[in-house]
């Protein structure tokens, strides 16, 4: 009797190995962050970006310029003791803790204390003490890109990451700064969480990001967001900029029956798609 065709078939390969990618809300938490040289300076401006409430804690003598920049700029934000780190009291009410010294035995000390805290701790160049890694970041306005080695080979990132860039038109952010606008707009048509309308809400707005490329998104101004709801969502279809515009005849398509997203977005993603995914499969065995 031969055996089922499900026991013959190869095992796909164990799932493990890599770290989970999250977008960490750290908007009005507290950030403790210790050690000042360059380092710390790159950690103060991407928890800045996140809108977070930092204490730094390093001698003064050891304070890179940018990072006296970054204290100077965003007092606001910033509270700056010119010192050590003392010891278990300093974690109090620290929603997280970067560590960014040259002395790996006090970072070690250091991550130790945060384990004990149950406080989230990154100690900088050293993988195995982390809860989590920084990454090469692109950012513009809401598009956020974190391209991670998973502690591996932070310079690899940052190649990719100019490899990513390279593939993007600068339009992007803007482009989806205007889809929330829309997608406000919408929720306050079809208010509700879940069930069929929601389901259909978030259809629709997947329609509308398949058809429109990037460079119209662009152009949604108050006055083409209100003529789209109008003759798109409460007309159940997705019209495109030239017919908002009158310079296209309507066929009468409904998103059922929309152009396929890779027929319009290929031109923008797809290099960026290939040339991020190809790049990740050679340079790194895992994949952002």
């Amino acid at each position: 009797m031969s055996e089922p065709a499900c026991a013959r078939a190869t095992p796909s390969p164990a799932i493990s190995g890599g770290s989970l990618l999250i977008a960490w809300q750290l908007k009005d938490k507290n950030v403790l962050i210790v050690g000042g040289g360059e380092v710390a300076s790159q950690r103060i401006e991407s928890v800045l970006t996140a809108d977070a409430l930092i204490t730094i804690l390093s001698p003064a003598r050891g304070l890179h310029a940018r990072t006296k920049q970054l204290i100077d700029a965003h007092a606001a934000r910033i509270t700056y003791y010119d010192r050590r780190f003392s010891g278990p009291a300093e974690i109090h009410k620290m929603d997280m803790v970067l560590t960014a010294l040259d002395d790996v035995n006090i970072s070690r000390e250091i991550c130790e204390m945060c384990r004990k805290a149950k406080v989230p701790v990154n100690a900088a160049d050293i993988p195995d003490l982390c809860d989590f890694y920084f990454g090469a970041q692109i950012r513009d306005g809401p598009l956020q890109i974190m391209i991670s080695t998973n502690g591996n080979g932070p310079r690899m990132a940052a190649l990719m990451k100019k490899r990513i860039q390279s593939a993007l038109s600068g339009t992007e952010g803007g482009a989806i700064e205007k889809v929330g606008v829309l997608r406000t707009q919408l929720k306050e048509r079809a208010p509700g969480v879940g069930g069929p309308l929601g389901r259909k809400r978030m259809k629709w707005m997947s329609e509308v990001c398949n058809i429109w490329q990037v460079d119209e998104l662009t152009q949604l101004d108050e006055h083409t967001i209100i003529k789209l709801l109008d003759e798109g969502w409460e007309k159940d279809r997705v019209p495109t900029l030239d017919q908002l515009k009158g310079q296209q005849k309507w066929h009468g398509f409904r998103p059922s029956q929309s152009i396929p997203s890779s027929t319009l977005w290929l031109p923008v993603i797809g290099s960026f798609a290939l040339g991020a995914g190809c790049t990740a499969l050679v340079f790194l065995a895992r994949k952002k």
